[in-house]
């Protein structure tokens, strides 16, 4: 984070910051709080707007006062740029006046502050008052966001109470409104969590053994622990994460976020509001909160911000210092996206919508975890699930709950695999069925049955390409004229990053020479516009913001099924079906490459090179 050290006048009022000093703006910078018709002056001598933005905006602010900030005062002014007619809003004013004052500007990014310290450092009341909020606790300093650069005689106070110096760095005043009431809110739930005496600190997995003897509960229903998990919840769909990860610690519990398949680190925890929090947790999911000595599965149904229900599946895991608990926030939107949301290109959406009209076979999914399948399935099957058809599902566990589907759960302890599962969903009049995962030559044996019956069967494997799956089933012990009889396509498929669309930058390094050598067997003929990330707000300095699938199809045909009885070819079978229209994922990847939407190390991290 850039900061400037801020050097603060023993004389009180007339302190303020070392940079508005040295911008020859005026003899001597004002002191107090901003006004508008100063930052109107400013922006004129800057050049930013012209003469008749000030009149007109003088006009319209003659007829009243205001208790707004008057840089959200004249945010929405409607403001431009004369250079390049950009629109000025709160944050563009915000960061023009850092710049014309010499001061650091600062776009505040949650899951970069402390939130458990800021409230050391001021109250909430004085914050509001000054109208700025701490962002960052050092050892020796205290970086301090604000939105009155000028009225700053407080700073003095602060150093003495925190005998710490005091960097200041400019922000706009919506974000430090904003997160003030939410930074305090959470401090504040997390101190009356840590301080309720019916909280029981529990920090090893011999004290959790004891614990679960003696059936002795943790209180999980305090407001402090309530007010927590709520808003760990609300900020996880804010941020965008797909799961939360509660990891218990020897000192301080730690809360992590995976947004676009990275772990942040969100928030520290005392290990006794942890526990409480898991607690809270597990028995909103209808799990037994005693139990801590072995792995539990649940879920819960909760509203996010927009009002839309989300569905997290939980999990937890007896870890040394405690229990884990990660829960996986299903996209409500996932069953509905169509394949070019998914990022099929229209080549592989065609072929795919014509393999899963078939009426009956085997399509197979493959992929590591976390690659997407699942989303790839229930977008399909909900739309294969018309009122004229039975879609029947058998999985370990339901990932999302779909009123479309009859979806059975696998019970291991009640000898109910998927094997058994497949067996019982026969008798149940099916048309389309799905298995999560081919484990075993029973559970494949039950699916080539259902697909020799008549029946479509959706299943999954782990293999890194299409033609994998082919040998996959093979080691299982599928005999290969089965295999021939049934297997009508497989999907490969992973998932890249996706630059953000509001700071990526022309990549003059990534020509259509570097991408045919990476691609060796291949050459692209098109245009190429690759992007490099750069990093901002939006994307927490990343690059990148979302994610992206890349798919290769494999359909089997008659040339490629020649390849597969009585000893599998996979070369001869891959060279086959590319003369029939698949694609590697890593030629999927360069494509991507190629129109801007992700970076070549990305695609290298993400796909095998190409044996064919």
């Amino acid at each position: 984070m850039n900061s400037s050290k801020h050097t603060s006048s023993k004389s009180g009022s007339d302190s303020v910051p070392a940079g508005p000093a040295a911008t020859g703006a005026a003899a001597a910078p004002p002191a107090g709080r901003l006004e508008w018709r100063k930052l109107l002056h400013w922006l004129r001598e800057d050049g930013v707007i012209d003469e008749a933005q000030v009149l007109r905006t003088e006009q319209r602010f003659a007829a009243g006062d205001s208790s707004l900030h008057p840089l959200v005062r004249l945010g929405h002014a409607g403001l431009t740029r004369v250079a390049n007619g950009k629109p000025l809003d709160v944050d563009a004013l915000s960061e023009w006046l850092a710049t014309h004052l010499k001061l650091p500007y600062l776009r505040i990014d949650p899951l970069k502050v402390d939130v458990g310290r800021i409230a050391d450092v001021m109250s909430v009341g004085y914050a509001e008052a000054k109208r700025c909020l701490p962002v960052m606790v050092g050892l020796t300093d205290v970086t301090i966001a604000t939105s009155e650069p000028f009225d700053t005689a407080w700073v003095a106070q602060i150093e003495s109470h925190t005998r710490k110096s005091i960097k200041l760095v400019i922000a706009s005043p919506l974000e430090i409104a904003r997160y003030t009431t939410e930074f305090f809110t959470l401090a504040r739930s997390v101190r009356a969590a840590t301080k309720t005496g019916e909280v029981t600190q529990v920090s090893s997995f011999e004290q959790l053994v004891e614990l679960g003897r003696s059936n002795k509960q943790l209180d999980a229903n305090d407001q402090g622990v309530v007010q927590v998990v709520d808003w760990l919840w609300q900020y996880a769909f804010d941020q965008r994460a797909s799961d939360i990860h509660l990891e218990p610690r020897r000192e301080m519990g730690v809360i992590r976020f995976r947004i676009d398949g990275v772990l942040h680190t969100v928030y520290q925890l005392p290990p006794s509001v942890m526990s409480a929090m898991t607690s809270r947790i597990k028995l909103l999911g209808r799990m037994d909160v005693v139990e801590r000595r072995r792995p539990l599965d649940g879920r819960i149904k909760t509203r996010n911000p927009a009002g839309d229900e989300v569905e997290m599946r939980l999990s937890t895991l007896p870890t040394a210092f405690g229990e884990k608990m990660v829960m996986r926030i299903f996209d409500p939107d996932t069953a509905v996206k169509d394949l070019d949301q998914l990022g099929f290109t229209a080549h592989d959406a065609e072929r795919w919508n014509r393999l899963t009209a078939q009426p009956h076979g085997i399509i197979l999914v493959t992929g590591p975890t976390g690659s997407g399948k699942t989303s790839t399935l229930y977008s399909t099957l909900k739309r294969l699930a018309t009122e004229e058809v039975n879609v029947c599902t058998v999985e370990d566990p339901i990932e999302m709950i779909e009123p479309a589907f009859n979806q059975t759960q696998v019970q291991t302890a009640l000898d109910f695999g998927f094997a058994e599962g497949l067996r019982a969903l026969m008798r149940q009049d099916p048309d389309i069925i799905m298995v999560g995962e081919i484990r075993d030559l029973e559970t494949a044996e039950m699916a080539i049955q259902a697909s020799l019956t008549g029946h479509l069967v959706f299943s999954t494997l782990h293999t890194n390409d299409a033609v994998s799956a082919i040998t996959r089933l093979t080691d299982l012990g599928v005999p290969s004229y089965l295999i021939n009889a049934t297997v009508i396509g497989v999907l490969a498929q992973r998932l890249v990053r996706t630059l953000c669309v509001h700071c990526k930058k022309p990549d003059p390094a990534v020509t259509r020479d570097s991408l045919n050598d990476m691609l060796k067997h291949w050459r692209m003929n098109g245009g190429v516009k690759p992007y490099q990330p750069v990093g901002c707000l939006e994307c927490r300095n990343t690059g990148f913001r979302g994610r992206a699938g890349l798919y290769e199809l494999l359909t089997l045909s008659e040339g490629v099924k020649a390849h597969l009885h009585p000893v599998t070819d996979t070369s001869a079978m891959r060279r086959v079906a590319v003369q029939e229209g698949l694609r590697p994922l890593r030629l999927a990847g360069a494509m991507k490459v190629a129109e801007g939407m992700t970076t070549l190390d990305e695609v290298l991290r993400s796909t095998p090179q190409w044996e064919g």
